[in-house]
């Protein structure tokens, strides 16, 4: 069952002078995503420090979100696990144009199938499929980098997702871009896994990481050589970035089996391993280009499995069809 929230009063109270009994229902989508290939803290041209990440699509996942306005009643009701979705519409509600935006409230309805407290961006996903649903339902679709501030506003820290069209370096806590180093990734899969699927990771109770000079340094570092990997399609680079970003995690929110994540990465012909940076996920990336791609994965997630680690799945962050690996045995 999807979870609501609702702002009264509930969908079909009459519409403003010319609009009665007119209902227009917004609809909006967000996919997922798996974790970061790079996070830190960054230095923009002016020399000032950000922190900033690229994140990891995971398309195949996400939420929907179905807005139906309100024209008299903007409070706002619902559980109390939805906050940030409700702040989200209300947020959205006050900058839409006036003359386009004539409802004050509404009811919300959200369906996800992205997994809560393990990296994967849940509460980003809702956020924005709320955000777009909202201008959706006012015929005033916004810009990404609207969307991205909204959800910014909404919870505080935000992952990209509602940029799907580039790889960027986004400043999390500002809702900005700090770069962007393309159109897309090279193209990859990566082996998903929970490699603490007992735990559940609160990313706002999380102290930001302080990172040190050198850290700061390597990020500067890592930031070229991503710039390089995207423009360049080379996986194998790209796959030591993230395996550099996730080692320099291990400070603040380690993953106690990297290094055998690693090990069987290579064993099986993989080029390195992301993250997820503020929770449990981390992946196993592959060039999809490689020869015998698919029987490696799935010799690899048969091992993973073999090790006590649950499979999360098999991750295209161009969205051409995620899928399940093979079963043990298969």
């Amino acid at each position: 069952m999807p979870a609501q929230t609702l702002l009264a009063p509930p969908a079909g109270t009459p519409g403003p002078a010319g609009h009665a009994n007119l209902e227009v229902i917004g609809i909006g989508f967000a996919p997922a995503h798996h974790g970061e290939l790079l996070q830190g803290m960054f230095l923009d041209d002016a020399g000032v420090p950000h922190r900033a990440l690229v994140t990891l699509p995971q398309p195949a996942l996400g939420t929907r979100a179905v807005f139906r306005p309100s024209y008299t009643h903007g409070g706002v009701l619902g559980p109390s696990e939805l906050i940030k979705v409700r702040r989200a519409a209300i947020l959205t509600l006050g900058r839409l144009p006036s003359y386009r935006s004539p409802a004050k409230g509404g009811q919300i309805e959200i369906t996800s199938t992205v997994p809560h407290g393990i990296g994967m961006g849940s509460s980003t996903s809702d956020v924005t499929a709320t955000i777009r649903a909202v201008a959706d339902s006012h015929g005033h679709p916004l810009e990404k980098e609207e969307v991205a501030r909204l959800a910014v506003l909404a919870e505080c820290a935000s992952d990209s997702v509602m940029i799907c069209d580039q790889v960027v370096l986004f400043a999390q806590r500002e809702g900005t871009v700090l770069e962007v180093f393309g159109q897309q990734l090279p193209p990859m899969l990566v082996l998903g896994c929970d490699t603490a699927p007992e735990e559940k990771v609160d990313t706002l109770r999380l102290p930001p990481a302080p990172y040190d000079r050198s850290e700061i340094a390597q990020f500067g570092v890592l930031r070229a050589a991503l710039r390089r990997a995207v423009a360049k399609s080379d996986l194998a680079l790209l796959g030591r970035v993230a395996t550099a970003s996730a080692r320099i995690n291990q400070r603040y929110l380690p993953k106690p089996q990297l290094e055998m994540l690693l090990r069987l990465c290579a064993e099986h012909g993989g080029c390195g391993v992301q993250v997820a940076h503020s929770g449990t996920v981390a992946g196993l990336i592959f060039d999809a280009r490689a020869e015998q791609v698919a029987a490696n994965i799935d010799r690899c997630a048969d091992a993973l499995s073999d090790a006590g680690l649950a499979v999360t799945g098999l991750i295209d962050p161009a969205g051409r069809g995620d899928r399940q690996p093979a079963p043990a045995g298969a």
